[in-house]
């Protein structure tokens, strides 16, 4: 049921968010925030109603499971490029501490007082989310560019859910950071969907020492994100920066599929933590790249392409685990965190080694980003200037869809010379 579940939610986010990005670009940030944010926590009641409500409406809310990308594209609205990576970072980090608070707090509660409190608990979070959007959230698209009202026409070709997927074939830069995202959360994907089970059934793992594992890993991770990301995107560069994360990223999970001890796990959970810069690192450079008025469309890719990962990567690590006879689906009486882990196979978790080397892959394609470059808006200011000359020729109907980013090489022309006909691209 859940890899059901999973499955819907990430087709939908994957058709949806690029959409929702793109009409925020013409809307504003704020209406898209509120109803992503609305449609994204409106299921959590209905656990108590009724579960098969419950199911089916976390599968449809998909649509709207795409909030990172508003928001980054707010955030991208408000900051300067050399201030998105930190910006960034600390968004991550807030969405780390809600993981390291939220599983203690509700195991507190449902140990002491019921799964009914922890529902009801979520609701009254979810409703205050509502109202701290709708009263002290302003809106951060400037006035001047988006429409006069709400019924203002909108395009097909600005509403086109794969217009901006026909964007990813058209851009080199693009499409290699969307391949680099898609083969480094596929596996993350899988993990989240399993790992914790895995803990308890393979390792040994009990509920305290779960939950504890979840805090450690989430404390680090806002550590790195908001202390060692900044440093390391003005020392290293942000292409370096997310090679680094996906180094770190193959380390844990070749640590995860070899380890058969607990320290073993607990050190990896380390590694892990600094792995997280990867996701706002590439945020920043798909941003660093955007037209300003692209930011919600560009996020909107990467984030449903992690939609469409939340969907496959529970399918695929859960056949791994099924092909290697590893078994996870009988929670019999939990096991003593002290007993000997299970020793028998040479490797105990074998989808993890197979998502480290599905992340080497992705290491290998994002070595091929090309580095952000300044003059890549030579384009973009002279075509804008009087003069027939400087104006870039008619394209053909197959090249309607201009690149999504700026840092394009495939329309990086200069038109400084009035006498000089450009004839190759």
């Amino acid at each position: 049921m859940n890899g059901l579940i999973q499955g819907v939610k990430g087709l939908l986010s994957f058709l949806s968010a690029p959409l929702i990005g793109a009409l925020s670009d013409v809307w504003g940030r704020k209406p898209f925030l509120l109803g992503t944010v609305f449609f994204t926590c409106f299921p959590i009641p209905l656990m108590r109603i009724s579960p098969w409500w419950y199911f089916g409406m976390i599968s449809v809310s998909g649509v709207f499971s795409v909030t990172f990308s508003v928001i980054f594209a707010y955030v991208a609205d408000f900051t300067q490029e050399h201030e998105r990576s930190t910006a960034y970072g600390w968004v991550s980090a807030t969405f780390a501490a809600s993981l390291v608070s939220s599983p203690a707090i509700g195991t507190y509660l449902s140990a002491n007082y019921g799964d009914s409190l922890v529902v009801l608990v979520a609701t009254v979070v979810a409703l205050l989310d509502i109202c701290f959007i709708l009263v002290a959230v302003p809106e951060s698209l400037p006035e001047k560019i988006r429409p006069a009202s709400w019924g203002a026409q909108i395009s097909w070709k600005q509403a086109d859910p794969f217009a901006s997927l026909k964007k990813v074939g058209k851009d080199s830069t693009v499409l290699l950071i969307c391949i680099t995202v898609f083969l480094s959360y596929l596996p993350e994907a899988g993990q989240y969907s399993s790992f914790f089970l895995y803990l308890r059934q393979v390792i040994g793992f009990g509920s305290v020492k779960i939950v504890a594992f979840i805090a450690m890993v989430g404390i680090l991770s806002i550590v790195a994100q908001t202390v060692f990301l900044s440093k390391l995107m003005s020392s290293l560069g942000n292409k370096n920066t997310v090679l680094l994360g996906l180094g770190f990223q193959m380390l844990q999970l070749a640590w995860y599929g070899f380890g058969s001890q607990a320290w073993m796990m607990w050190a990896a959970g380390t590694v892990a933590a600094m792995s997280s810069i990867t996701f706002p690192a590439v945020s920043a450079l798909i941003s660093r790249n955007a037209e300003s008025d692209q930011q919600g469309v560009a996020q909107g890719i990467i984030t449903g392409i992690r939609g469409l990962c939340n969907g496959l990567g529970p399918a695929l690590y859960g056949f791994i685990f099924y092909m290697f006879h590893v078994e996870l689906n009988e929670l019999g009486p939990e096991l003593n965190s002290d007993d000997d882990p299970l020793q028998g196979a040479f490797i105990p978790g074998p989808p993890f080694l197979f998502g480290a080397c599905i992340v080497l892959m992705s290491f290998l394609v994002a070595l091929f980003i090309p580095e952000y470059r300044k003059n890549s808006g030579v384009q973009k200011h002279n075509s804008s200037t009087s003069g027939s000359p400087s104006t870039p020729p008619e394209r053909g109907n197959d090249e309607d869809i201009e690149p999504l980013l700026q840092d394009s090489s495939i329309w990086e022309l200069s038109f400084e010379d009035p006498g000089n006909q450009c004839t190759e691209l």
